[in-house]
Parts: C-alpha cells; sequence; structure tokens
C-alpha cells in the first residue's frame, strides 16, 4: 500500500508535531494529511478517507477517546493513538474503543514507521481475505487450520489454535487481555487473565525457539499481546 503513497492523516494540535511527522513520512513516501483537533480529524476522516489516522488524545477541543468512539461509529480506518498519556489504563481504554495500536511520545521515527507498515498490511489481508499468514519461520494456514515452524506441522490444542487465529486476523496489532478473553472464551471471562497466561504459555513452548524471549508473540506489559508481522 505504501507503494502508492497510502495516505496518513496526523490529528495533532501541536504544530512541530505535526510538521516533523510531515516530513518523517513524506520521506518515507506517504501522503500526509493534517487536522489540529478533533472535529476536524472526523471531519477530514469523513471527507479526505485516509489508510491510517494518526490521533494524539490530548486535543483542545474532544478528547481522543471520545474521537476513537465516534469514528468506530462508521469506520474501520486503522487508528494509531500517539501520546504522552503512558498509563496502562490509558492505553488499554485507548485499545479497547477501538484503536489498533499505540504509541507513547516521545517516539522513535523507526517504531511509528513499522507500526504504519504493520496496521497497512493487516488492511491489505482483510481485503485480499489472504488465509495464510506468514511471519518468519510461522506460517499459519486459517482455511486448513494448519500450523508449521521452520517447516514442521505443530499441533495445538482447540484453545491455543483459537487464541492463535485471533492474534493472526489482527497480526501486529495490541489486543488487549479483556480483547482475547472475550474473542475466545466469551462475554463474562473477561478477568480470568490467568486462562490467557497459561494459553500463552503453552503457545510459546510450541511456536517459539526461546519461550523466554518470543520471537512471535510479543508480550505488552500490563496490556496483552501482539503477534509480530511480517518483516
Amino acid at each position: 500500500m505504501t507503494d502508492i503513497a497510502a495516505r496518513v492523516l496526523i490529528v495533532d494540535d501541536e504544530p512541530q508535531i505535526r510538521r516533523f511527522l510531515r516530513t518523517s513520512l513524506g520521506a518515507h513516501h506517504y501522503s500526509v494529511l493534517e487536522a489540529p483537533s478533533g472535529e476536524e480529524g472526523i471531519l477530514k476522516t469523513a471527507n479526505e478517507r485516509p489508510d491510517v489516522v494518526i490521533l494524539d488524545l490530548g486535543l483542545p477541543d474532544v478528547d481522543g477517546l471520545d474521537v476513537i468512539s465516534r469514528l468506530r461509529e462508521w469506520t474501520d480506518v486503522p487508528i494509531i493513538v500517539l501520546s504522552v498519556r503512558d498509563r496502562e489504563a490509558d492505553k488499554i481504554q485507548a485499545l479497547d474503543r477501538g484503536a489498533d495500536d499505540y504509541v507513547t511520545k516521545p517516539f522513535g521515527i523507526g517504531e511509528l514507521l513499522a507500526r504504519l507498515r504493520a496496521v497497512l498490511r493487516h488492511r491489505l489481508r482483510e481485503v485480499a481475505e489472504e488465509p495464510v499468514f506468514r511471519s518468519g519461520d510461522l506460517v499459519v494456514d486459517l482455511a486448513r487450520r494448519q500450523v508449521s515452524v521452520a517447516g514442521h506441522e505443530v499441533k495445538l490444542a482447540p484453545k491455543e489454535y483459537d487464541i492463535l487465529r485471533v492474534l493472526v486476523t489482527h497480526a501486529g496489532k495490541v489486543l488487549t487481555h479483556q480483547q482475547l478473553l472475550r474473542e475466545v472464551w466469551g462475554r463474562g471471562y473477561e478477568q480470568e487473565t490467568h486462562y490467557l497466561r497459561v494459553h500463552i504459555g503453552q503457545l510459546r513452548q510450541k511456536l517459539e525457539h526461546e519461550p523466554a524471549q518470543p520471537q512471535h508473540i510479543i508480550t505488552e506489559p500490563g496490556v496483552g499481546y501482539r503477534l509480530r508481522d511480517a518483516d
């Protein structure tokens, strides 16, 4: 998608942040749109149809969390939060409201570019409905329910596969503990985080070369997990 100048909308009230992102993203062939307020960001999302929204939470008119909720009423455009708010509670709330990722300020442009590529790849897979996911030596064939690592098939228990399927469906995106529990176990299990820890540990034993230093299923401390997307 970046080959055809993916359109990125920056919603941030700090001119210096917008200028830095406009220059940095432009140098990597992104087409950049800007909005200094939440209301203008919502309007530009509707009128300009960007491929990704980079959203600050501390906006002068509408709190960024409310912007996420309002956008999610009518669009599934990927949203990357870029904020100085670094509390776990803020991250969880933003992700639960529908953000795809969360980057805290100060930030490195390399990290932000990687997160952008990940959400754009995820969007491309949604459009293409690609049933086979590949990242490094991990291959997941969703149509056949087959998983392999380094060419060797891996047998997963049903709940292990269900967790992996949800992670693959949202590869590159941070999923909160509550989102994963709700998707795999159903409503009413959102607080049973020990279920998740046990099954994630079992998955890592089967999928990772070094489970203590996972390369595929990445922990976002206090928030949830992310499946590393293809490089």
